[in-house]
């Protein structure tokens, strides 16, 4: 069962983990590139800001963007930012998030976000812990996927094992780590299961897009190509 009061808590503690690591940058680093292709250090911080202030949207009625070109031009505003104005906005509009999400609310409600998403509003703050923890990440600054809490990593492998489920490019697909075990892709009757095997950080790089999946083991076939998240 989905508990938002404790996914918002630790929405907290991961927001606080990325200011402290980003605050021992300088603004050359900042503007140098992340993990992600074309996107520099600021704007992966100016996403996360402007991200926060979407998610502010959801929760009070408000479609999350104006539209998709209007939230890439604001991440191309605010990427080239120096540092203290890019960690100002990252701690400010977190705190708007929160304090939105403070207020009295039905969290059974359904919520829509991007592209026509739905999805009921107690996962909400979690959807926000993926963003912040997963992006920290992105950085490139000592934070990697290993070092995620645990809890976190097998409810986004859930999450995304889920995402991909029926999607008819994604073979049937077993994922485990050993002692979990997760199913997604097409339910094709009568085809071969492939089984992708891995440490869980592994396998959440994979499904996530933050690895290519060399290092997991595959039984069945090659490694299925997911789709862009």
């Amino acid at each position: 069962m989905i508990d938002h009061v404790r996914d918002l808590a630790s929405v907290r503690d991961a927001t606080e983990r990325l200011l402290t690591a980003a605050a021992t940058l300088d603004n050359a680093s900042v503007a140098e590139p992340s993990r992600l292709p074309g996107w520099s250090r600021g704007h992966v911080l100016a996403h996360l800001a402007r991200n926060a202030d979407a998610l502010v949207n959801v929760l009070e009625g408000r479609p999350m963007y104006v539209s998709g070109d209007a939230r890439d031009i604001d991440i191309e505003r605010d990427a080239p930012r120096p540092l203290d104005a890019q960690l100002a906005d990252v701690r400010e509009s977190a705190a708007r998030f929160q304090e939105a999400a403070d207020a009295p609310a039905d969290w059974s409600r359904t919520v829509e976000l991007r592209n026509g998403v739905t999805d009921s509003a107690s996962r909400v703050p979690f959807r926000r812990w993926v963003e912040v923890d997963l992006h920290h990440v992105d950085l490139g600054i000592g934070y990697e996927l290993e070092d995620l809490p645990e809890e976190f990593v097998e409810r986004e492998i859930e999450f995304l094992a889920d995402r991909f489920a029926d999607h008819p490019e994604v073979p049937t697909t077993r994922i485990t780590d050993g002692t979990r075990a997760w199913s997604t892709g097409r339910d094709a009757e009568g085809v071969p299961e492939v089984t992708v095997r891995g440490p869980a950080p592994a396998l959440l790089g994979w499904l996530a897009g933050r690895r290519d999946g060399a290092d997991l083991t595959v039984d069945g076939g090659l490694l299925p190509t997911l789709p862009p998240l």
